[in-house]
C-alpha cells in the first residue's frame, strides 16, 4: 500500500522540516527547488493539495494492499527534480542515490554508519512515469501558486 510519507523517523534520519538548505546565488537550481519542496511539505494547505493530486492519479482504483513501493512524496520529489533539471532517468537515478540534499528532502538520507536506502533504476522509472503530462501540469499550477503566495510574501517582509 502506498503512503503519502512514512511519518515514523528512523535513527540517523534528519527530519525534512529541520533541514538546512543553502540557497546561495551560485548553488544552481536544486537548492531553490528543495527549499520550495520543504515549504510545501511543512505547510498543511499546500501539502494537502499536492497529495490530493498525487493520490487521485496514482492510487485511483487501486486496492490498498500489497507491497509498499515508493511513497508519494518520493515520487513527487523525483518528478520535480527531473523536471527542474531537465535530466534523463539515468541522471535522476544517480542523483536519487548520491545527492545528499535530494535524499534529505525525500526523507531517506541517513548519517554515516546507518543502513542506506538505495533506489533501483527501474523502480524510479516505473514510479515517476506514473505522473502523466496533465498531472505534472496540475502539480505545477499548484507550485506556481504556492511560489507567488509564499515566497513573494517573504520577500516583501524582508525588504519592508
Amino acid at each position: 500500500m502506498r503512503k503519502r510519507f512514512e511519518q515514523q523517523l528512523t535513527l540517523g534520519t534528519i527530519p525534512i522540516r529541520e533541514m538546512k538548505i543553502t540557497t546561495k546565488k551560485r548553488s544552481g537550481s536544486l537548492p531553490g527547488l528543495c527549499a520550495a519542496l520543504q515549504e510545501i511539505f511543512i505547510t498543511p494547505e499546500w501539502n494537502e493539495r499536492v497529495f490530493g493530486i498525487l493520490e487521485a492519479k496514482i492510487m485511483a482504483g487501486k486496492i490498498r494492499t500489497g507491497r509498499p513501493g515508493m511513497n508519494l512524496w518520493q515520487i513527487f520529489v523525483l518528478s520535480q527534480v527531473r523536471l527542474c533539471q531537465n535530466i534523463s532517468y539515468d541522471e535522476l537515478h544517480d542523483l536519487a542515490n548520491h545527492h545528499t540534499l535530494i535524499r534529505q528532502i525525500m526523507g531517506v538520507e541517513r548519517e554515516f554508519g546507518y543502513e542506506r536506502h538505495e533506489f533501483e533504476y527501474q523502480n524510479i522509472v516505473d514510479n515517476v512515469s506514473l505522473l502523466d503530462d496533465e498531472t505534472v501540469r496540475e502539480l505545477n499550477r499548484v507550485i506556481v501558486e504556492f511560489g507567488y503566495k509564499v515566497f513573494k510574501k517573504k520577500r516583501r517582509k524582508h525588504y519592508a
